[in-house]
């Protein structure tokens, strides 16, 4: 695992090449901290970044969730209970006030890096 720091103070981790991310779907990762991150990528190829821990359930899973659209916004649903969470904020459509934690994503290299302060 390579860890880069920037000027801001946004660390870029590498968690996996991109052909690993299969297209509609995700993988999970461990970051340095300990805190689980699933990384999605949309059919259109776009990737995202969301805590792994399923806030409703508390079970880590998201990165086994189904990935697809909800009204024109790209959504995962749990495995667990179904809430949709928007790829792009992280908040749930389906619970008012319930939302998991975003990470930016890049990827240089073919390698997939997620961000986080």
């Amino acid at each position: 695992m390579t860890v880069l720091t920037e000027a801001r103070g946004l660390t870029w981790i590498e968690v996996c090449p991109l052909e690993a991310v299969p297209a509609g779907g995700g993988v999970a990762a461990l970051l340095p901290d300990g805190s689980q991150v699933a990384v999605f990528r949309t059919a259109e190829g776009v990737l995202f970044g969301l805590s792994h821990v399923d806030p409703c359930s508390g079970a880590a899973v998201l990165a086994r969730g189904i990935v697809g659209d909800a009204g024109g916004v790209p959504v995962v649903a749990s495995p667990v209970y179904k809430e949709r969470f928007d790829l792009r904020t992280g908040e749930c459509l389906d619970a008012e006030g319930v939302r998991v934690r975003t990470y930016p994503v890049r990827v240089a290299d073919g390698l997939v890096h997620v961000g986080s302060a």
